[in-house]
């Protein structure tokens, strides 16, 4: 190759491959991927709320749609990708909090991130309590 075209072009830095070097390069795709299990989710919500809209028969034709195996087998690969997602923002979540002292000592973080996910589960069993109170 000719020196000057070398020049003219400039440095192109390789860019194969560059998320496989580190870890956390890794775990920081995997985390982004994952948020569009949320975007796919909420879409499929939205369907659902145009459905309702469009009167009892549309709405029962979505429900319908859910129940079928693809459906399913999708829902079960968003849940496990919204788990990684919420897990990697428990993980964050003291990297992105000011900090935090009580009674003269700094929280540690694992103490944040554990306080998240009890919240977290204590707050889901609250409303499926409520749900199924509701139904029965």
């Amino acid at each position: 190759m000719n020196h000057r075209a070398t020049l003219r072009r400039g440095y192109v830095r390789p860019m194969q491959g560059w998320w496989r070097r580190d870890p956390f390069f890794v775990k920081y795709m995997i985390r982004e991927v994952t948020a569009l299990a949320v975007l796919v989710y909420a879409i499929i919500l939205m369907v659902g709320v145009v459905r309702l809209s469009q009167g009892a028969e549309a709405f029962n034709g979505w429900l319908a749609a859910l129940k079928t195996p693809g459906s399913i087998l999708l829902h079960l690969v968003l849940l496990a990708s919204m788990i990684v997602h919420a897990k990697s923002w428990f993980d964050i979540m003291p990297k992105t909090m000011p900090l935090m002292f009580v009674g003269g000592h700094r929280v540690e973080g694992s103490t944040i991130t554990r306080t998240g996910y009890v919240v977290t589960i204590v707050a889901t069993v609250l409303v499926l309590a409520l749900v199924w109170g509701v139904r029965a």
